[in-house]
Formats: C-alpha cells, sequence, structure tokens
C-alpha cells in the first residue's frame, strides 16, 4: 500500500478493514504500517495449509523434472559430433559463440529446443493424472515463457501427438484471437481441449475446478506469483472420476527448480514500489544539485535558465561557472515541477505548505540536508503537470535524460559505475549513427561519432555531458527496439529421475523467514548501532559485538533465541546472516578494490566487471568467489573471469572476497 493509493487511505476519515490474498511475507512493509501491525503479522491468516485441512481446497503432489538444459544451459564441448555440425550452422551472437555454451536462462526465451519440449510433454501424458478411464489426459495447464515458447511447446505436441493434433493442446494468451472461447472450451468437462498452454493469461483469476495438472515450464521467483499459479489447481471437483470419486489433489510438475527454490530460500522478497520516471528523474535532479552545492561553487548565480557550454581550453574558472549555471537550470526546472502540481489533487492537498515553500525561487538558492530529505522522500513523487504543459512526454527522451543526470552525478562523485553507463552511452550513438540517413541524425552526426571515440571522453565534463543531453534526447524514439530472432536447435537433452518433493514444507510457514524479513525491516531503521556499522564497513567484528546485537534484538522482540540460532547454523554465522541482509557499505567495498584498480591499466569491461562484484556486496553484503561464474558475470566474461584478468588478479579477487566475509565470521572462530 504506497504512493497515490496509501494517499486514498490516508485521505478518508473512517475504519480500514483489509484483506488480501498476498502471502503474508510480500506484503509491503507499508501496509503493515497502515494497520499498525508489526512487519509480517497480519491481525488474521487464513492460510492454504487450513483450508485444505479444513476441506475446502485440495493438496497437490510437487514434483521436480531435473531437465537438464533449463538448470546448465547447454554446452558445444557436451554435444554430439552430429550436434556440434548444427551448432556449427546456426546463427550464434559473438558472445555465445566465443564462449561455447548457452546459459539456462536461454532456453525457452530466445532458444528452442525441440528435444527439450518433447521430454516434457512426454512426462505430462506419461506421469501426469488422467481421467477414470485412463484414456484421456486430465485438464492441465502449461505456464511457458512466452508466446513463441507456447507456440512451440503446442507445435511438438501435435507432431508427437498427430491424433490429438488441432484438438488437445491449445495457446491461449493476449496474442490469439477469441481467447475467451478457447478458455471456455478448455472449462467444459466434456471437451477434447485438455492441455492449454498459458502466458500469464491462465496465472491468475481462471476457476476450473476439473485442473489436475500444472507444468512450469518457466522460472517464477516471486513468491506470491507462484502461490497464484498453484491456485489454478486446488479448487474441489466432486465426482471427477465417478460417482463418490472426488478429486483429492493435483499434481505440479516443475522443469525449471521453482519447487526448490521456494523450498531451499522461502522465496524471493517483495520488490521496492517501483517509482515513476518523474519521480526518478526529480531525484536525480536534486541530487545532482546537492553535489555540485558540495563542490562550494561561488553562491551567486546569472538568473538565466540556459547555459554557455565550455570548450577544452576553457580555464577551470570557467568550468566552475558553467557548472554553477547548469545548478541554476536544474534547480529551476525542479522549482516549475513542483509549481505545476495540482493543489486540488488529494495526493497534494496534505502537502500544499510544501509546495507553496518550493515553488518560490529564493528556497532553492540554499538547501539544507533536511531540504533534501524532505524533497526526495516527499515532494518528489507527487504528481505534476509540467512535463504536460511543456509537451515533454516522450518517454525515449525522459529515460535518456535520466541516463545522463545520471552520468553526471557519477562523474561529479567518481563512481566505479560511471564506465557502465557510459558504456551504455555509447551504445545508444552507434544505434544513432547507424540511422546517418535521417535528417534529424545526419545534423547531429559529428557529436554522436565524437561520443564513439576514446579522446573526446578524456577529460569530460559535466557540461560536456549536459549539451549531449540536450542535443540527442528528442533523438532516442529513432532507435528501435532490438529483438533477438529465435533460434531452433534439436538437441538431445537429459531427464534424470523424478523426484517429489515435501509439500508439507512448501505450506508450512517458516518462522525463520519471517525473522529474516522483520530483522531486516528493523536494522534499516537502527544503522547507526555500533556492530552494524562495524559489519557494514568491513570491520572486524568480536565475540562481544555479536552477544550485543543479539540482546538487542531480542530486546527490542525482534525474533527469538531459536531464530538466531538457526541464523548462524544456516548462515555459517550470526554475522554472516546479519551481513547478508543489511549488506555491505559501498565506500568500504570500494577501498577494499581501490588497490586492485589503482594502477590504471583495466579496460572497460574490466572496471565493469568489478563494478558488479561492488553492486553485490553493497546488496548481499558477501560473495561467494563461485558467483564469479554466473550472471551478470558471465555476460561480461563468458569463460569465466580468468578469460577477462590475469591468474594473480583472478587470486586477488578470490582473496578479497574471502577477506570480506572472513571479517564478518572473526567473532565466530574467536
Amino acid at each position: 500500500m504506497y504512493q497515490k493509493y496509501g494517499a486514498i487511505f490516508s485521505y478518508f476519515d473512517s475504519l480500514l478493514s483489509g484483506l488480501t490474498a498476498t502471502p503474508r511475507e510480500e506484503i509491503d512493509r507499508n501496509t503493515y504500517e497502515l494497520f499498525d501491525r508489526e512487519i509480517g503479522l497480519p491481525t488474521d491468516e487464513y492460510g492454504l495449509d487450513q483450508a485444505v485441512a479444513d476441506g475446502f481446497l485440495v493438496p497437490f503432489k510437487p514434483i521436480s523434472v531435473p531437465l537438464r538444459f533449463p538448470r546448465e544451459g547447454i554446452s558445444y564441448a557436451d554435444l554430439s559430433d552430429d550436434e556440434k555440425a548444427q551448432w556449427e550452422l546456426l546463427d550464434w551472437e559473438e558472445n555465445v559463440q566465443n564462449a561455447g555454451r548457452v546459459d539456462s536462462g536461454a532456453i525457452n526465451a530466445w532458444l528452442f529446443n525441440a528435444d527439450t519440449v518433447d521430454k516434457g510433454l512426454e512426462v505430462l501424458m506419461t506421469q501426469g493424472c488422467h481421467e477414470a478411464s485412463g484414456d484421456r489426459l486430465g485438464k492441465s495447464v502449461i505456464f511457458a515463457r512466452n508466446h513463441k515458447h507456447a507456440e512451440f511447446i503446442r507445435e511438438r505436441f501435435d507432431h508427437n501427438y498427430p491424433h490429438l493434433a488441432g484438438k488437445a493442446a491449445r495457446v491461449i494468451d493476449n496474442q490469439v484471437k477469441y481467447a475467451q472461447s478457447l478458455i471456455d472450451d478448455f472449462a467444459d468437462p466434456c471437451s477434447d481441449l485438455r492441455i492449454a498452454i498459458s502466458v500469464d493469461m491462465l496465472d491468475t483469476g481462471i476457476d476450473i475446478p476439473e485442473i489436475v495438472n500444472l507444468v512450469f515450464f518457466k522460472p517464477v521467483r516471486s513468491r506470491t506469483k507462484f502461490w497464484q499459479m498453484v491456485g489454478r489447481g486446488t479448487r474441489t471437483c466432486n465426482n471427477l472420476f465417478g460417482p463418490g470419486r472426488d478429486k483429492e489433489c493435483f499434481w505440479i510438475f516443475d522443469l525449471c527448480q521453482n519447487l526448490e527454490f521456494f523450498l531451499g530460500q522461502g522465496g524471493a522478497e517483495s520488490p521496492a514500489a517501483p517509482e515513476t520516471l518523474s519521480t526518478r528523474l526529480f531525484r536525480s535532479r536534486l541530487a545532482l544539485i546537492d553535489t555540485i552545492d558540495q563542490k562550494a561553487l561561488p553562491s551567486v548565480l546569472p538568473s538565466v535558465p540556459s547555459m554557455a557550454i565550455p570548450s577544452r581550453n576553457d580555464q577551470p574558472g570557467d568550468q566552475d561557472n558553467a557548472l554553477g549555471l547548469h545548478r541554476h537550470t536544474l534547480a529551476e526546472l525542479l522549482r516549475c515541477h513542483v509549481a505545476a502540481c495540482p493543489a486540488d489533487n488529494f495526493v497534494v492537498r496534505p502537502h500544499l505548505q510544501l509546495v507553496e515553500r518550493f515553488r518560490q525561487s529564493e528556497s532553492w538558492a540554499t538547501l539544507s540536508p533536511d531540504d533534501h530529505q524532505i524533497l526526495s522522500a516527499t515532494v518528489a513523487p507527487l504528481p505534476s503537470a509540467y512535463a504536460e504543459q511543456q509537451g515533454d512526454t516522450d518517454a525515449d527522451a525522459r529515460r535518456f535524460d535520466l541516463l545522463l543526470y545520471t552520468l553526471q552525478l557519477t562523474l561529479l562523485r567518481g563512481e566505479p559505475r560511471f564506465a557502465r553507463l557510459q558504456q551504455q552511452l555509447r551504445d545508444l550513438a552507434a544505434q544513432l549513427e547507424a540511422r546517418a540517413n535521417i535528417p534529424q541524425v545526419a545534423a547531429e552526426l559529428e557529436l554522436i561519432r565524437d561520443l564513439l571515440r576514446d579522446e573526446w571522453w578524456q577529460d569530460v565534463s559535466v557540461p560536456m555531458l549536459e549539451e549531449v543531453r540536450r542535443r540527442l534526447r528528442t533523438l532516442m524514439g529513432l532507435i528501435e527496439p532490438i529483438s533477438r530472432e529465435p533460434l531452433f536447435t534439436n538437441f538431445t537433452d537429459e531427464l534424470g529421475e523424478l523426484r517429489e518433493l515435501d509439500a508439507a514444507a512448501l505450506l508450512t510457514h517458516d518462522e525463520f523467514q519471517q525473522f529474516r524479513l522483520r530483522a531486516k525491516d528493523f536494522l534499516k531503521a537502527h544503522e547507526d548501532h555500533l556492530t552494524m556499522q562495524r559489519l557494514r564497513r568491513n570491520q572486524p567484528l568480536t565475540p562481544a559485538d555479536l552477544n550485543e546485537l543479539q540482546r538487542f534484538l531480542l530486546s527490542h522482540g525482534v525474533g527469538t533465541e531459536r531464530a538466531i540460532q538457526r541464523a548462524g547454523e544456516e548462515c555459517n554465522g550470526f554475522g554472516l546472516f546479519i551481513r547478508s541482509i543489511v549488506g555491505l557499505d559501498r565506500n568500504a567495498a570500494k577501498e577494499l578494490f581501490a588497490a586492485f584498480l589503482a594502477d590504471g591499466t583495466h579496460t572497460t569491461t574490466q572496471i565493469r566487471f568489478i563494478n558488479e562484484i561492488l553492486d553485490e556486496l553493497t546488496s548481499r553484503g558477501v560473495m561467494d568467489p563461485a558467483r564469479l561464474y554466473d550472471p551478470p558475470f558471465s555476460d561480461l566474461a563468458p569463460s569465466g573471469p580468468e578469460g577477462l584478468f590475469s591468474e594473480a588478479e583472478v587470486d586477488n579477487i578470490c582473496q578479497l572476497l574471502d577477506l570480506i566475509t572472513s571479517r564478518a565470521m572473526a567473532a565466530q572462530a574467536a
């Protein structure tokens, strides 16, 4: 319950009653706050396990289907000679060709392998629940990854079962005509349509009691979405298999390790509430103002909304003046944005005092830390009509603005991610250069080609990047989205032994997961705690530090001694558990890798690789060196870090990662 939806409930003075089908682990934190409840503890709950026990729903049999390609990908070295010859005839992208392998994420996304689908269908047709007579498969839903995947499944079904072709299996998604007629046909217990191959359309809102088989042919990592999809099979159905023979359960055939994911990790955490593009632009401009102000530029700035772009030969004072003009322009844009907030809007109305204050030019001359906090947290999300008034509603141009503002910010702050953003800009420039026959592009071709030259980026400045933003933003809509052409193969996949998993473990509420969620929220509000600071800054801990942090959590009712003990056991130490949920301070991670990057001879790709490591450390707190061989790292170095760095450098990276882990574990060994 966030942003404008939360504002609706704040506006009306009334009693509130809430009912949601979202698992309590994934209910947004703000929803609990709205009802004055602790995180993860609703007023009441009626779970799937209780509904099954009461006879209102039926349980399921979860079957793990271990197909090799969807789990491990395809390696050229593992193929037969005939398959290698087939591989070499395909139009692979350069990174795949160089690596000699396709990651598992490509399977059924853009690479469609006939044998993989054939084996999945064979499992359904031979192991799935059939009607009482045993002649026909029971009603089944296959959850496909995309429309091309769904069509490919249908084609392979028709090929392998020609006597059922065109009638037993049909694609039902938003790209087919008469989808509702197909759904009605599928819902008819007597119809020949036995298999609905769905892309999103049948995930929720479909109530067909006769469904007895669900096939997960795509990865699902949202716990909420997963249980919504499972719900398609939970409906009871009397006399389904004859008089007095009711539906007692249904089957889940999982080809993409979704069951293992939720059993092993408790599901994905709820994503943060999405920010609008307008909010992100407001905050990026505000951050730029703050960073420019910290450089202590002259406080008296010309009241001119435009700015002169300095050349490379200008003196430092000229560069500072241009940066000051840029600050003025940014402040004026934000002032106009605030001034265009509609006063009669129910979201804006509670904040009219702030709107009135920041619509005045003098309020932007000097911004205090409290001003920045208020503007970012409260004013930025407010709706504004400024973009519409200016006719500046081109989403492509505004996304380009965001990229360039972020690039300017990272340049001023000296952040390593500048290299990654720089490459994004150069990629866009390359796509524009390929459209030089368009008059608007031809007019800016000199600048576009400058962006592709390394010389232009030497001593690049914020005003230079601002000129790029102003001159190229309207051209972004001319870039056509690049869609990857699908590839079709028929390599021999491997099917391991089917394994029935523990349904009770999936249904049982995980006390430890509740502790993790509550601890994360609580510690975020207490980041100034001494032990928290030591953990985030990668300083070694003592046993006393860990004992004090455990006492702190227990004294505030966050978890139990049993949960804390399990946290230490599952994460190889309580320090590592806490680090995993609060992350590592980015500056601390950068300091560790500063010496590694100090010689300044690393390539752009190498720097991007290190930045990905810093991103993961900031988010997860620690990192197993084995992750260096997985995405997103394998996207930059398909053959592993050894293909990008020297052996000594790889050893150095691994040692740094081990050092970060050991500092959170030190207390356990003491």
